[in-house]
């Protein structure tokens, strides 16, 4: 099978192990994988920012970019959730419309490709701790990617998987809305760090990069010894 990789911008700029994990991870499980150089932000900052036309500009970039690719795979629930944004946005576009409609379809996260298209639910891997999982809001409300990351984290051995208290509550990151309004994102991602905290989780995991380098900003501030990871740097963690 032939997947694309979606790096994203904060896994170029900031997380580069990530995309690096992704890779070795789709590799190991009998995936052919590529990187076309020509992709680019999937426009979500400026899209959410309200600035659509400037925003359509990386959008018809990046459907270029993945217009050969067989899938598209992406270490980012949240960047992956605006490409599949894609078809309703280009709608009634007599040029763009159909291409954006095919990168949609074609566009998945990893956690989410793993286990509804390659069935795959165990990759091998080992990881000793207790391990406690932060559902972001755009991978699970916008892209609906709930069970996929439980499930595979369930399957690694020697993790001790916790139930994070009040799960579903927002990190208070949300890109611009961490800047616009940063007293309530403040209070949000206490309260967060609040109960990452009550878990007696060593480790907090996440599949969006942005959380968990707010969540973890936090933690780091109030002192807390909790180690703060990208899921796929357990899913590639082979003893």
């Amino acid at each position: 099978m032939k997947v694309s990789i979606f790096a994203t911008c904060i896994s170029d700029i900031m997380f580069p192990n990530v995309a690096k994990n992704t890779v070795e991870i789709l590799e190991r499980l009998g995936c052919v994988v590529d990187f076309p150089a020509s992709q680019t932000c999937c426009g979500q900052p400026a899209y959410n920012s309200g600035y659509l036309q400037e925003a359509k500009k990386s959008m018809k970039q990046m459907i270029r970019a993945f217009e050969n690719s067989e899938y598209v795979v992406g270490p980012s629930g949240s960047c992956v959730s605006m490409i599949r944004e894609y078809e309703k946005i280009f709608k009634g576009d007599p040029v763009w419309e159909e291409p954006a409609k095919s990168l949609a379809a074609k566009t998945y996260e990893l956690t989410q490709f793993l286990v509804n298209v390659l069935n795959i639910t165990d990759v091998g891997s080992t990881f000793k701790g207790r391990v406690t999982y932060h559902p972001s809001c755009h991978m699970t409300r916008l892209l609906g990617v709930k069970d996929e990351p439980k499930i595979l984290l369930e399957k690694i051995k020697g993790v001790e998987l916790i139930e994070l208290p009040h799960a579903y509550d927002c990190c208070g990151f949300g890109g611009t809305f961490s800047v616009k309004n940063s007293k309530i994102s403040q209070e949000m991602v206490k309260e967060k760090s609040q109960h990452v905290s009550e878990t007696g989780a060593e480790y907090l995991v996440g599949g969006d990069m942005a959380c968990l380098m707010n969540i973890g900003g936090r933690m780091q501030r109030e002192g807390k010894d909790v180690q703060v990871l990208h899921i796929t740097e357990i899913l590639n963690t082979v003893n």
